[in-house]
């Protein structure tokens, strides 16, 4: 019986833990999580990405952004969150199409695509 979701990962290329840091943990303010000392070697770096789940950015060598896939993160305060992102230099793109839902896409420096969404009252 599935209880829940531990974690997303998302691919990385080598090198991009300092800028992958700013982002997800300034921009878009995620705690970053320390990784078992087991993993660290493997490069990436773990976020807190709500109560229960955690976002793990992964290294991979032959990194290629997929264009479709794409975690979604629960907000609230959408617009003044999807001001944050746009003053920080992110572009925003607000998608209408789902309803009962505000909902925008960012994308990450690495080129992932992040889904943002806000039920309506």
């Amino acid at each position: 019986m599935i209880t829940g979701l531990d974690h997303v990962q998302l691919a990385a290329p080598p090198g991009s833990e300092t800028t992958l840091r700013a982002f997800y943990g300034g921009v878009l303010g995620l705690r970053e999580l320390p990784k078992p000392p087991a993993l660290a070697p493997r490069g990436g770096c773990w976020f807190e990405a709500g109560p229960t789940t955690q976002l793990h950015l992964g290294i991979d060598p032959d990194f290629h952004p997929a264009p479709k896939t794409h975690p979604a993160f629960r907000v609230t305060g959408i617009r003044t969150y999807a001001a944050r992102l746009t003053d920080h230099g992110t572009p925003v793109t607000w998608d209408g199409a789902l309803p009962g839902h505000d909902r925008f896409y960012v994308h990450d420096p690495v080129g992932n695509r992040l889904e943002f969404l806000e039920p309506l009252a």
